[in-house]
């Protein structure tokens, strides 16, 4: 599945984890890999640029850490990057430049490439989210089938098996997820697609796309 390559959903050069995602053909490849990257950066990032707070957290001084927010390392907090009010981010994550970790957001073993924004009441775990993406209020990526077997990746004539039992979302650059959906373990969704709010999706969703229901995906025509 071609569309699923991390070279077709992502833009490699707003993110400090390119070295790491060149090293894999599909995102999900990326996720037991976070934590011993962060590790090993973190070490070499500029102290003139990062300050290393508590156990294995880098904060680049020119992010907005809110007081009331939590933050449990391996992490790195990136260059003008805003992390507000109780925003939760459990470990293994790198939040990009730029990026809005909001509200009572929680995060988990993820990468957000730069701009990415999460502001509101989200919860992304073993996901990774491209240059700009965007999710609404109240949108999550679940990351653990019900009957807690492996993740599939499901196209439309074919499938690939990750080997992997938690997988949340892969997000291209720019994509858009509206308020209150539910993006199910293993969903893939290309560049530039908007997703309606109050959406349930899973499998593979095509890039330039408006995604209505299941059963409405139609083209998006940008100007």
């Amino acid at each position: 599945m071609e569309q699923c390559k991390i070279i077709n959903l992502y833009s490699l050069d707003e993110t400090i984890a390119k070295e790491l995602l060149l090293k894999y053909t599909y995102p999900w490849e990326v996720l037991p890999h976070i934590e011993e990257f962060i590790l090993e950066i973190g070490k070499s990032l500029p102290k003139d640029e990062y300050k290393k707070i508590g156990e294995d957290v880098w904060i680049h001084k020119t992010a907005t850490v809110f007081e009331s927010s939590y933050i449990k390392g391996p992490a790195i907090i990136c260059k003008n990057a805003e992390v507000r009010h109780c925003a939760f981010i459990r470990g293994k994550a790198i939040v990009g430049e730029e990026a809005v970790v909001g509200n009572s957001t929680e995060l988990k073993n993820v990468i957000l490439f730069n701009k990415v924004q999460v502001p509101h009441y989200n919860y992304v775990g073993d996901s990774i989210l491209g240059y700009k993406a965007h999710m609404g209020a109240g949108s999550i990526t679940s990351n653990v089938k019900s009957d807690k077997t492996l993740v599939v990746i499901k196209g439309k004539n074919e499938k690939i098996e990750t080997n992997i039992k938690k997988v949340g979302a892969m997000l291209g650059d720019k994509v858009e997820v509206g308020c209150g959906s539910v993006l199910n373990p293993g969903t893939i969704v290309g560049k530039n697609t908007i997703i309606y709010p109050l959406s349930s999706v899973r499998g593979v969703v095509q890039e330039n796309s408006i995604y209505k229901t299941k059963t409405e995906i139609i083209e998006k025509y940008n100007d």
